[in-house]
């Protein structure tokens, strides 16, 4: 009889150490599967985030002007300015536009003009419907005695005009108009 009981307690060991191994291989598979979800969550967070940089920074791209010329057109008042959208841009409404321009006149005072693109023409003196079209170029008289004074003779020869163009819900373009001479027709940028 007692070879008979020797014989069980090896099988209850064995048994033992199956229940145990069966144990441990369960909880390497919830750990596997916690692990696996918070990995899984945290690749969803990233494209989320990538998605919404990438609806930013394309809304930003994609409402913007692009300005290719500007030359003094009335040198005690006006800029003529040619312009267009960048590419990538929808239909943009002109009165959604606005510029500003900032300076610093020859006595020293500080000047501040804006206005709005609501009185941009086509580049062939067309009127405009509202619309500022992608692929077409256009021309605008920019008045720059609005409020403040940043005019090329208020400014002074080898003087800075800071221009800045805002689209609502979308870019804004700057650039620095160098006065060198103030007769009209001289090119500023």
């Amino acid at each position: 009889m007692k070879n008979q009981n020797n014989e069980n307690v090896q099988k209850d060991d064995i048994a033992a150490i199956g229940i145990g191994a069966m144990i441990v291989f369960i909880a390497l598979i919830l750990v596997a599967a916690v692990a696996s979800a918070v990995i899984i969550q945290t690749g969803e967070k990233l494209q989320q985030n990538a998605q919404q940089t990438g609806s930013d920074t394309e809304q930003e791209i994609s409402g913007k002007i692009s300005v290719n010329a500007v030359f003094v057109w009335d040198d005690a008042a006006s800029y003529l300015v040619y312009f267009e959208t960048s590419p990538g841009s929808g239909i943009l409404d002109e009165a959604n536009i606005d510029y500003q321009l900032t300076c610093e006149t020859a006595a020293g005072a500080y000047q501040y003009v804006s206005g709005t693109l609501a009185a941009a023409t086509e580049f062939d003196g067309a009127a405009l419907t509202n619309n500022l079209e992608p692929g077409v170029s256009y021309s605008m008289i920019m008045d720059a005695t609005l409020g403040d004074d940043c005019s090329a003779t208020s400014v002074g020869i080898n003087s800075k005009v800071t221009l800045w163009i805002h689209v609502e819900s979308g870019g804004s373009t700057y650039e620095s108009l160098i006065i060198s001479d103030t007769t009209r027709g001289s090119s500023v940028i």
